[in-house]
C-alpha cells in the first residue's frame, strides 16, 4: 500500500441491530447499503450495552470498566471502575495514532466527561481536544435537543447553535469541513476523523419532509413487520435459513389490540423514527463524497456501528400533542414496542446484555485494504477492537509514547485478518452493564439479567436468539463459563456488583 490509510469512524446512537436496509431493515439507508455492499458485513459484532460504556470502549480498547465507565457520566459510584470519567489510565485511537503522524478530528457527541465537568468553567482534562482530537465539534452530553442542543463545543469553547440548526446535519457539515481543510492544509499526511451521530437516539426530531415520506410505511404495526423483517433478513443471508424469531416482548400490547388513533400515533413515532436515521444515511453520502472528491475514498478505511440495542426507554414530556411530534419543542421516544422491532430477531433492549442490547451491525468499506467485498463475516468481535485495528493500519504504537507503560493490555484484537477472510482470533468476550451480565466464547453464551438471576446458558449456533436455555443439560460448561466471568469481573473492577436504581447513584454523596 502507498501510504497510511485514512480512517473514518462512524458510530450511530440507539439503533437497532436490524435497522438498516442491508441489515433487513426498511428504512431506507442507500449510502450505509452501498458501504456494506462494496464491503465486509459483521454478523457477531457486539457493544456493550449502552452509550457511555460503548464510547470509551471504541476510542481505548478496554472493557469499560478498566477506562472509569463501567455506568454513566450521570455519577461517581466512588471506584476506579465506575467513575464516570474516561480515565487518564487509558489511551484514545487519537491519543495512539497522533504520534504516527495522524491528524485527529472529531465531530458529534463525545459522552465519556463526567457531568460535573462539562461546564465551560470547569476542568476539561477529559474533553476531546485533551484526549488526543485536533479539532471537535460537537456535544458533551448524551441525547438532546436536535435542534437547540445543550453543551455544543466548538474545539474547546461551548458555542450556540447558530439559526435552522439541525444536529445530524451540522455532525455531517463539519466531518466534511475538517477533511476538507485537512486535504488543503495537510495533503501528505493521513487522517483520523471519529463522526459520532446522535441519531437516532431520542428525542424524536426530524425534517418535516423526512418524516412525511415515512407516514403510514408501519401503519401494519410490529407484530407483521417484525415477521416480514425476520424473513427479509433470512433471505440476505444475516441469518441462516433455520433460525428462529423471538416473541413479542411481554410488555408490547399487540397491534390489533390497539385504536385507530393509537396506531396512527406509533406510525408517527416511527416515521419520524426512520427520518432521523434517513438524515443520519443522509450525512453518511455526503461524507463519502467528500473523499471522493478529493481522491481520499480509495484509501480510506470506513467504519460504521450502533452504541447499543434499539432502545425501550418511553420518554413522554406530559401534555404533548402528537401533531407537534418531530418539532424543536416536542420530546418524546419510539417505546418499547418499535425498540422491539429494530433488534429483529432478538430478546430485551439498550441496557441488557441479552442480544438485542449488544448486537451490532458492522459495516468495514476500504477499497484498497479489503482483500474481498460484498460479503458477510461471521465471526466473533468487539467493539474494543476497533482501537487495536486501527492502530494495526497506521503502524501505530500501544501505549503511545507520551503514555506512562503501565496501561492496561487491550482487550480487542486487530480485525484486519478479517479483511482477507482469516481467522481473527476473537475468544472470550465479557460483558456487564447494571448488574445484566454475559459472557460469550465460542459458540457458547452465558447471560443474565441482574445482580441475583440464575445464569442461562445458550449455544449460539444453532440459538442466537436466546430462546432456548441449556443451562441444566450442560452444567460443567456453565459452571466454567460463570468462574471465567467472575474472574474477569474481579479484574477489571466490576466486583461487587452494584445493582442500585438511577435516582440512588446520581444523588450519592459522591456527586455533590
Amino acid at each position: 500500500m502507498a501510504s497510511k490509510p485514512n480512517i473514518v469512524l462512524i458510530m450511530v446512537d440507539d439503533m437497532g441491530y436490524s435497522d438498516i436496509g442491508c441489515f433487513g431493515g426498511a428504512i431506507q439507508t442507500p449510502n450505509i447499503d452501498a458501504l456494506g455492499k462494496q464491503g465486509i458485513r459483521f454478523t457477531q459484532f457486539y457493544n456493550t450495552a449502552r452509550c457511555c460504556p460503548a464510547r470509551a470502549s471504541l476510542l481505548t480498547g478496554l472493557y469499560p470498566h478498566q477506562a472509569g465507565m463501567g455506568w454513566m457520566t450521570a455519577a461517581d459510584l466512588g471506584t476506579p471502575a465506575y467513575r464516570g470519567d474516561l480515565s487518564p489510565d487509558s489511551a484514545t485511537i487519537g491519543e495512539c495514532l497522533r504520534p504516527a503522524g495522524y491528524s485527529t478530528y472529531m465531530a458529534g457527541k463525545w459522552h465519556v466527561t463526567f457531568n460535573k465537568y462539562m461546564s465551560p468553567d470547569g476542568p476539561k482534562h477529559s474533553w476531546p481536544r485533551q484526549r488526543g482530537f485536533d479539532r471537535f465539534f460537537g456535544t458533551l452530553w448524551g441525547g438532546g435537543n436536535y435542534f437547540r442542543p445543550n453543551s455544543l463545543v466548538l474545539d474547546n469553547e461551548m458555542i450556540d447553535p447558530p439559526e435552522d440548526f439541525y444536529y445530524t446535519d451540522a455532525v455531517s457539515d463539519y466531518t466534511c469541513r475538517f477533511i476538507d481543510e485537512h486535504s488543503e492544509q495537510h495533503p501528505d499526511a493521513p487522517f483520523f476523523s471519529y463522526v459520532a451521530y446522535t441519531a437516532p437516539h431520542w428525542p424524536l426530531h426530524a425534517h418535516p419532509a423526512d418524516i412525511e415520506r415515512y407516514r403510514g410505511t408501519f401503519r401494519s404495526g410490529w407484530d407483521i413487520l417484525r415477521k416480514e423483517k425476520f424473513e427479509r433478513m433470512k433471505k440476505a443471508g444475516v441469518l441462516d435459513s433455520d433460525r428462529e424469531l423471538s416473541a413479542r416482548d411481554d410488555k408490547v400490547p399487540a397491534w390489533d389490540s390497539l385504536s385507530d388513533s393509537q396506531k396512527d400515533e406509533f406510525d408517527l413515532k416511527m416515521a419520524i423514527y426512520a427520518a432521523q436515521t434517513t438524515a443520519m444515511d443522509r450525512g453518511v453520502g455526503q461524507i463519502v463524497e467528500t473523499l471522493k472528491r478529493r481522491g481520499l475514498l480509495d484509501n480510506t478505511l470506513i467504519f460504521f456501528l450502533s452504541d447499543n440495542g434499539g432502545s425501550h426507554e418511553e420518554i413522554d414530556k406530559p401534555g404533548q400533542d402528537p401533531s407537534t411530534w418531530g418539532a424543536a419543542d416536542s420530546f418524546v421516544s419510539y417505546g418499547r414496542p418499535w425498540a422491539n422491532l429494530s433488534n429483529v430477531p432478538f430478546r430485551m433492549f439498550k441496557s441488557w446484555v441479552h442480544e438485542g442490547g449488544i448486537a451490532t451491525p458492522l459495516i468495514v468499506h476500504w477499497p484498497e485494504g479489503l482483500e474481498r467485498n460484498d460479503v458477510w463475516d461471521h465471526q466473533l468481535g468487539h467493539i474494543t477492537d476497533i482501537l487495536p485495528t486501527c492502530i494495526d493500519v497506521a503502524g501505530a504504537a500501544y501505549p503511545p509514547p507520551d503514555k506512562n507503560g503501565n496501561l492496561p493490555a487491550l482487550v480487542g484484537k486487530s480485525l484486519v485478518p478479517s479483511f482477507s477472510g482469516r481467522n481473527n482470533g476473537r475468544e472470550t468476550i465479557f460483558f456487564e452493564h447494571e448488574s445484566n451480565r454475559a459472557l460469550r466464547k465460542g459458540k457458547w453464551k452465558i447471560v443474565a439479567m441482574g445482580k441475583d438471576t440464575p445464569w442461562e446458558l445458550h449455544d449460539m449456533d444453532a440459538d442466537r436468539s436466546e430462546l432456548h436455555d441449556l443451562s441444566s443439560e450442560n452444567k460443567s460448561i456453565l459452571e466454567e463459563m460463570s468462574r471465567e466471568w467472575y474472574e474477569i469481573a474481579e479484574k477489571t473492577g466490576v466486583l461487587p456488583m452494584d445493582d442500585r436504581e438511577w435516582d440512588e447513584r446520581v444523588h450519592n454523596p459522591l456527586n455533590k
